[in-house]
């Protein structure tokens, strides 16, 4: 995907996110996610923060976090997350405009984001959000190469990962298939990929 690609999906993907919290309840943002201890409320805060966080707040809110990168996101997002449900969504929504990116990050990181957070949203509600096929292969294609803050390449050696839905393949050895999207989250380490797939590596996981 080129740049121009990018923009267009995310700002879709984000749209789309911003419909999405706007339809829950304020029980719902409540519940737990997949992301383990962040609650709706906390992913949601999470991607309202990514058009908004400048190299100078980061750097003060990783000293604070007494540089430790996980407690960094969820913190940040945890403090957000204090703001209005009607706030919060309003700031994914306005974010779908944005061409700004969090200090660090990658032309993908943010469509990966998107994607997956969504997911961890959606799942645990019972909703059923399927992601575009192109956006999630390349998606794939990136966190397979990228490694922090997941490394796939060394989680999954020994695997072969193959999708049933669109042409791509990663890895070598025992074979775990299946739709793209649920690979996606394999790679990003949520379980709630695994009863999706099969195949003879899937005993592995």
């Amino acid at each position: 995907m080129n740049q121009e690609d990018i923009w267009a999906a995310l700002g879709t993907e984000r749209r789309a996110l911003a419909d999405l919290l706007g339809s829950l309840s304020a029980d719902d943002w409540e519940q737990p996610s997949l992301c383990e201890s962040w609650r709706v409320r906390d992913v949601a805060a999470h991607l309202a923060l990514a058009t908004r966080v400048s190299l100078p707040s980061a750097i003060v809110e990783f000293a604070r976090a007494r540089g430790s990168f996980d407690r960094f996101v969820r913190d940040t997002a945890v403090r957000h997350a204090r703001l209005p449900i009607g706030e919060i969504v309003e700031q994914v929504r306005e974010s779908a405009t944005s061409h700004r990116r969090a200090p660090t990050t990658k032309p993908l990181d943010p469509l990966f984001d998107a994607l997956v957070h969504a997911q961890d949203i959606a799942v645990p509600l019972g909703v059923d959000r399927a992601m575009p096929l192109d956006v999630a292969r390349a998606c794939a294609a990136f966190i397979w190469e990228r490694g922090f803050p997941f490394y796939p390449q060394r989680r999954l050696r020994g695997l072969r990962l193959v999708a049933t839905d669109v042409d791509w393949a990663v890895g070598e050895g025992d074979v775990v298939e299946g739709p793209v999207q649920a690979l996606l989250l394999l790679l990003s380490g949520r379980p709630a990929a695994l009863p999706s797939l099969r195949g003879a590596g899937t005993a592995r996981l």
